[in-house]
């Protein structure tokens, strides 16, 4: 067992949701391939320290994890950008040097995105430029059918029945008003692959979650 790493978690009205052991394994064996949850090992010296460190998410090694989930809140990307380990709940944590996972960490570390369920839209598609999957989705109307099909049997396994669904970026925010926007509060942030620093991206965050307080309260 670790030491209590995580700050508490953050109580978000009705936002705030419970998850347990059996639930939790459920979704790791079923999803975790291409799935996470906005929860991170404490920041260091540098700001990409302990980015990758997963040994968060293993129930021996820090059973307090639990507490610290809320499948009430999702966060989608797209697709993955490259190809990552093959590890239960490694997206969103990707220790690459070209990566930029760890603005999110800082972004929205002691907010009531603490602990949401991170997901991409669309799986299996490695590509780093956003307007090539779009282009490949509107030719492929099959494939973009099947991960929709995907995300909704996700938020069934959640057992959440109207989560928040927040999209990194405006392709993800287009492709689930699309699909979501009669059934879920879909909300867009901007992406964390920003061309700007981690404390400009957190202030461009700290605006659009002052938004959705607002909404929830």
């Amino acid at each position: 067992m670790i030491k209590e790493i995580f700050p508490a978690p953050v109580e978000s009205g009705k936002l705030k949701g419970m998850i347990e052991k059996e639930h939790y394994l459920e979704i790791a064996n079923k999803h975790g391939r291409y799935a996470s949850w906005a929860v991170w090992a404490e920041e260091e010296e540098k700001p990409k320290s302990n980015i990758g460190d997963i040994k968060i998410f293993n129930l021996d090694f820090n059973p307090n994890i639990l507490s610290h989930l809320n499948p009430n809140i999702i966060m989608v990307g797209l697709n993955f950008s490259r190809k990552i380990e093959n590890e239960k709940f490694i997206n969103f944590h990707d220790k690459s040097p070209h990566a930029h996972d760890y603005k999110i960490r800082y972004a929205f570390k002691n907010t009531i995105c603490n602990g949401a369920y991170m997901t991409d839209i669309i799986k299996d598609f490695e590509q780093l430029i956003s307007g090539k999957v779009i282009s490949y989705l509107k030719k492929n109307k099959g494939f973009e059918a099947q991960n929709i099909a995907i995300f909704k049997q996700e938020i069934n396994d959640l057992k959440t029945d109207n989560p928040l669904i927040i999209a990194f970026g405006k392709p993800t925010y287009a492709l689930l008003n699309k699909h979501f926007s009669n059934r879920h509060q879909i909300v867009q942030v901007p992406h964390y692959s920003m061309h700007i620093s981690k404390e400009n991206y957190k202030n461009e965050i700290e605006n659009y979650l002052k938004i959705i307080n607002r909404n929830i309260e």
